[in-house]
């Protein structure tokens, strides 16, 4: 990528509030670093802009930048699009496909809308997280991955966590730094 790409990264965000750009300057201050970020706010505030923004001035810009919108990947394609499958792993899988993990090795994973994953999935994520390892879909051999993540959602998390419907250990490794985008 161009290095003048990156350094300009920031600026394709207008605003005229301060508060949104000391959001910005945080941003910057954890842009270099892995730490995972949570981006909160309402919808059509610039969560994924910002998050493209860190994810470009960051170490890792030369590496892909995946988005995922957790909300879509209902039922089984979560295991199958997240991890990736071997050949006749399930029934139509006729051929081998890599994962969002895998293909974003070395760069960012940005989960959309990460208070939509079911809960059954959040342990699976909650390993990548903790292990940076994950098991494709018909092995039993486990696989690194080194990404970073970068979630963001526009629920309120910690009332999920009151009413069971996300899991605190979770949560806690996707809040490393919250940045809250207002409206």
């Amino acid at each position: 990528p161009d290095a003048s790409a990156g350094a300009n990264a920031f600026e394709s965000i207008v605003t005229r509030s301060d508060r949104v750009r000391r959001i910005i300057q945080e941003a910057r201050l954890h842009a270099g670093s892995d730490v995972t970020i949570l981006i909160t706010g309402e919808s059509g505030t610039g969560k994924e802009l910002l998050a493209r923004a860190i994810h470009r001035v960051s170490g890792r810009a030369g590496a892909p930048f995946t988005s995922i919108n957790m909300a879509s990947l209902a039922g089984s394609l979560f295991d199958a699009e997240f991890f990736g499958h071997t050949r006749g792993a399930f029934t139509g899988a006729e051929r081998e496909r890599i994962g969002y993990l895998e293909h974003s090795h070395g760069g960012t994973v940005f989960l959309d809308e990460i208070a939509d994953l079911p809960l059954d999935f959040q342990g699976k994520l909650l390993r990548v997280l903790e292990q940076g390892e994950f098991i494709r879909l018909g092995t039993s051999t486990a696989r690194k991955t080194d990404v970073r993540f970068i979630s963001a959602t526009n629920a309120d998390l910690e009332r999920q966590l009151v009413r069971g419907g996300f899991r605190p250990d979770l949560y806690y490794r996707l809040k490393g730094v919250q940045l809250h985008l207002p409206p």
